[in-house]
């Protein structure tokens, strides 16, 4: 990326994090996921059966899986300027959301949590390549694949 490229979008960057910081921390009732008995919120992540079924295979195909959590993280990079990323984790951290559906559970961090809100984590096999991907709903208007 040009530097002047960055210039010009480090004003709107940094005011988009403030304004993530400030509505995070003002927002502690959205810190922990639902329970069963409540309807899940719109800016929940949701995962589908083939993101939790494969998730499952994971944990059951090696011992050393089976405390392994999914983690969705946001880099800076790639061609719109960020990375979606998805890594096995054992570890949470203070800030993190943790949101599960039949025993799996799906990390993200609170920085990231403002971008991929409302997303759903699914999990596809094709013929070049198998991975987790994330989708937004449509209801927000759009589709983007994280």
């Amino acid at each position: 990326m040009s530097r002047s490229l960055l210039r010009r979008l480090h004003p709107f960057i940094a005011a988009r994090l403030r304004q993530n910081q400030t509505l995070l921390s003002t927002t502690s009732a959205l810190h922990h996921s639902p329970s069963p008995s409540q309807s899940p919120s719109t800016d929940a992540i949701e995962m589908t059966d083939n993101c939790v079924q494969r998730m499952k295979e994971l944990q059951a195909n090696e011992a050393s899986m089976k405390d392994k959590m999914l983690r969705l993280s946001v880099e800076t990079g790639g061609c719109s300027g960020f990375q979606y990323v998805f890594l096995l984790d054992d570890k949470t951290n203070s800030d993190d959301r943790i949101f599960e559906r039949d025993g799996v559970k799906l990390v993200v961090d609170k920085i990231s949590y403002d971008f991929v809100k409302g997303a759903t984590v699914d999990y596809v096999e094709e013929l070049i390549r198998s991975a987790f991907l994330g989708k937004h709903k449509p209801e927000r208007g759009w589709w983007v694949q994280l």
